[in-house]
């Protein structure tokens, strides 16, 4: 049996847990939304589920997931100011969000993914401009 050759493995990657307010956790949370169904009540607890599933090497958990989904009811409402389109609520099974089904709301969350990826770019390019042996940038 011979020995596997090291530079053909690929690197593992660390576990992440995603954290609110994170760019990076608000692109994987808005790109989901972005193919969920509309017009429907979905529980928060299944869209955390669906994000774990999707991103294995990630944890969200549902207070962050929370947190996400209300601040994109607040991105909402300062666009449409209006919050019928995009809502969060308590339910009988926990907290349950229900988004419009109508061609804007398609095109406003696919703005959403845009405005993150673009602060995701910008905290990587800061990061790459740190000095990382003092922590300071």
């Amino acid at each position: 049996m011979s020995k596997p050759d090291n530079a053909t493995l690929p690197l593992p990657w660390p576990p992440v847990i995603a954290e609110a307010r994170s760019p990076f956790t608000a692109v994987r949370v808005a790109t989901l939304m972005l193919a969920r169904s509309r017009g429907t009540r979905e529980r928060l607890a299944d869209i955390a589920d669906a994000l774990n599933a999707t991103h294995l090497d990630w944890l969200f958990e549902r207070r962050v997931v929370a947190d996400e989904l209300l601040q994109l009811q607040a991105n909402w409402f300062s666009d449409f100011r209006t919050t019928t389109g995009f809502i969060v609520e308590d339910g009988d099974q926990g907290a349950v969000v229900t988004l419009e089904d109508s061609p804007r709301m398609t095109g406003w969350l696919e703005r959403q993914v845009a405005k993150s990826h673009d602060a995701c770019r910008a905290e990587l390019s800061a990061f790459a401009k740190s000095d990382r042996a003092t922590g300071d940038r």
